[in-house]
């Protein structure tokens, strides 16, 4: 009838552990990217970037023209 006497010390410590690793499991599957995945969607959003710069135009300031067909300005 006697059992296997189990210190609860050692039987918490062991429990606290395994929760632990299941939640760092769980977080490793949600949050966990390679270097390369990384890498990649940054060269990525740096290619999209460098696309939508190069369709851009460039203004000075000061040569925009005035838009016509507003009451509150006046032609001269």
């Amino acid at each position: 009838m006697t059992g296997d006497v189990i210190n609860l010390r050692q039987f918490r410590k062991k429990q606290t552990r395994a929760d632990k690793e299941k939640q760092a499991e769980q977080n490793r599957t949600a949050f966990g990217r390679s270097k390369a995945e990384k890498a990649l969607t940054k060269a990525l959003n740096e290619k999209a970037a460098k696309a939508l710069d190069q369709g851009r135009l460039e203004k000075s300031p000061g040569t925009a023209a005035p838009r016509e067909g507003f009451p509150d300005r006046k032609k001269p």
